[in-house]
């Protein structure tokens, strides 16, 4: 998965500016601590990081 295509899913998933928010603000436990934006910016595969947040944050498995 692209960058591109985390932030159009993020974008389809929550709206503009909740998953603005949530890949600046949100911490994770499953991303070593880090909000999405670190896990990315840290190196991590874009899919990862959007499964850890459909994960914590209960998307259906139908919209992952």
């Amino acid at each position: 998965m692209r960058h591109t295509v985390f932030r159009r899913r993020m974008t389809e998933e929550f709206g503009e500016i909740r998953a603005d928010t949530l890949t600046r603000d949100f911490v994770l436990a499953s991303l070593g601590h880090r909000t999405a934006d670190q896990a990315l910016d840290a190196g991590m595969e874009p899919k990862q990081v959007w499964f850890a947040l459909c994960e914590a944050l209960e998307v259906p498995p139908e919209r992952r």
